[in-house]
């Protein structure tokens, strides 16, 4: 099949703000079908690219041609919503007709009759998105589209844009939401535009292939140019090569909290010391309830006596050194959770105790803890001095800052000068740099771009003491916690050992077997129950299925090893440009398919166990 002609093209660009250019000489071409993600540090010019191409912005030199008649639909960052006008008018100017606008509202679940001013941050996003969609545009162009959004709206974002016609592009740290939704990956990185055909999945092996060829070349013209040029790039590399034994950490302390959460609902199949637990104790909650009094004629018949109820019955003991993600819908209840558990707020019924002399250190996703005027300096050293005290060691105010990827000259700026990212970078410096036995993390990731969430990653599998994260990254998420507590779309919570893809594993091994339970405790007669257990069999193409994916699922995971055995070749870019873009796609869609396989065993193992378990029960009442 033909390629698609592009109906975007940016030749030659070229932009500067008074100082060192931004990019230069950057080639780019959107076609229909195209799913571009852009990646790249805060600050390297992802936004001020995504404003020329929606022509918001003017290049310095080159030029950006569409087609004649391609609509191009623009999601900002940070989208103004001006109090006082409706949603409705607001999505209105984004489409033909007000029926198309209607349309899009009613697809992002929102009231076209809501006062933009009084939206929450997931609000505004989902009406910012419904403004960008309702015009039907050729090209989408999305800024950080996830931030503030729930993993409902994120999933559902990803499948609208699986079904999308046009050309995208698309800036996200999302690296989930990234690799689900892109085809093709630009990375913009020390003023040029490096393109892959290939989805975000391959990102990281293609650009530290990149990276070494280049510091090779350097390293012919000036050892200490190679040498900045490594540690510029040492973010990338540490996404090659993470430290396993964090790692391998963090999967032994799943273990013990999946041994713990199974010895509370009685179905562990080790012991827990009850001593040891007890001891290491930092929350112990049982039994909580909260509820909030429903304004006068809101409600409905399910709501309890004028009341809305958020949390009912939970219970959990979160030890030393657990680190507990929280996830669900927004409004659900998970900030409401979070201040009952840190003590803030107490519960209507129930019981919550807290560990004596508890340090609680916290990530306010707004940064209300930084004062604008003052500089980055004065934030981590506010009685004064040159020196911050970092887990016991002392640290330079400015190596600690440059740590956190900020430069010497930025130490004396003041935070207003700060981009969002920026600012959510030295909180997170300046909460780490405090003493604490409890770090909580309300939404970390929002604004940070890939290498300071590696850093942040680094930093947070150091810590010794206990975290309550809300996050709706589910790759930081998967790296980070040891288990997940979920405010599930029909109202109830469950708590699950580990991050949200064994979460999403759980609880469909706990749907899939409610239907065997339902039926064993009905009060059914008899002959009923035999009949509709005895026609439940495994069909053959299931059995056969079943026989063959393990052989299939161990095949993929030795072409992956092996292809990945290749990529990590540095020079083999260099050599054979085009074996490499053949592995690194290739490796792309093994790693997919091998997922595929391995959650379709995992549903026909969970069927077979069922029908194993009802066997015993046919035997009974024949």
């Amino acid at each position: 099949m033909a390629a698609e002609p592009p109906i975007l093209t940016l030749r030659g660009a070229r932009i500067a703000f008074g100082g060192k250019p931004l990019f230069e000489e950057a080639e780019l071409q959107v076609s229909r079908g195209d799913r571009l993600c852009l990646v790249g540090r805060n600050g390297s010019g992802k936004s001020t690219l995504m404003k020329i191409v929606s022509g918001q912005v003017e290049l310095d030199a080159g030029e950006v041609w569409v087609q004649p008649g391609t609509r191009i639909a623009y999601l900002p960052q940070d989208p103004p919503l001006e109090p006082g006008r409706t949603i409705l008018d607001y999505v209105t100017e984004g489409a033909d007709a007000v029926h198309q606008a209607e349309a899009s509202l009613s697809r992002f679940d929102l009231d076209p009759w809501t006062d933009l001013g009084t939206l929450s941050g997931g609000e505004g996003r989902r009406a910012a998105l419904a403004r960008a969609f309702a015009g039907n545009p050729d090209i989408l162009l999305l800024d950080e589209p996830t931030n503030h959004l729930d993993l409902t709206t994120i999933e559902r974002l990803e499948r609208d844009l699986a079904g999308f016609s046009g050309g995208l592009l698309l800036v996200s740290h999302d690296r989930t939401f990234l690799t689900n939704v892109s085809n093709r990956t630009i990375w913009l990185e020390r003023r040029r535009l490096h393109s892959n055909n290939a989805g975000f999945g391959t990102f990281d092996d293609w650009s530290e292939a990149l990276l070494a060829e280049e510091e090779r070349e350097l390293e012919r013209i000036d050892k200490k140019l190679a040498e900045e040029t490594h540690w510029l790039h040492r973010g990338v590399t540490a996404r090659r090569k993470r430290n396993q034994g964090r790692l391998h950490r963090l999967e032994d302390m799943r273990q013990f909290r999946a041994a713990l959460l199974g010895e509370r609902r009685g179905d562990a199949q080790i012991r827990i010391n009850e001593g040891d637990v007890r001891s290491r104790l930092v929350i112990d909650a049982e039994d909580i309830r909260k509820a909030y009094p429903l304004p006068e004629g809101e409600g409905g018949e399910d709501d309890d006596n004028g009341e809305r109820v958020v949390i009912d019955g939970f219970s959990t003991r979160i030890l030393r050194g657990d680190r507990v993600g929280l996830i669900g819908p927004n409004g659900a209840g998970k900030t409401t959770l979070l201040k009952i558990l840190t003590g803030v707020m107490a519960p209507d019924s129930g019981r919550i105790r807290l560990a004596k002399r508890l340090e609680i250190a916290y990530f306010d996703q707004h940064r209300e803890q930084l004062d604008r005027d003052a500089t980055l300096w004065n934030i981590l050293c506010p009685g004064g001095g040159d020196s911050v005290t970092v887990q016991g060691h002392q640290r330079h105010v400015v190596a600690y800052l440059k740590d956190f990827l900020f430069t010497p000259e930025q130490a004396r700026s003041p935070v207003g000068s700060l981009s969002g990212g920026e600012r959510n970078r030295l909180l997170l410096a300046k909460i780490l740099a405090k003493p604490s036995d409890l770090l909580v993390l309300d939404e970390p990731t929002n604004d940070l771009d890939m290498d300071t969430l590696d850093l942040l990653e680094d930093l947070l599998g150091e810590y010794a003491g206990t975290m309550l994260v809300v996050s709706h990254d589910r790759d930081f998420l998967d790296r980070i916690v040891t288990s997940t507590i979920a405010f599930e779309t029909d109202g109830t919570m469950q708590e699950y050992a580990g991050g949200y893809r064994d979460y999403l594993l759980q609880r469909r091994s706990r749907k899939a077997s409610k239907p065997r339970q339902a039926t064993n405790g009905a009060k059914s007669k008899p002959e009923e129950k035999r009949r509709s257990v005895s026609t439940a069999r495994m069909a053959f193409k299931d059995k056969h299925a079943l026989e063959t994916l393990p052989k299939r699922i161990a095949a993929l995971s030795s072409e992956i090893a092996a292809l990945e055995a290749q990529l990590a070749d540095a020079r083999l870019y260099a050599r054979d440009p085009e074996t490499f873009d053949k592995s690194v796609g290739r490796l792309d869609g093994a790693r997919g398919e091998l997922q595929q396989a391995e959650e379709a065993w995992l549903e026909l193992e969970i069927r077979r166990e069922e029908l194993e378990g009802a066997a015993p029960e046919r035997a009974a009442g024949g």
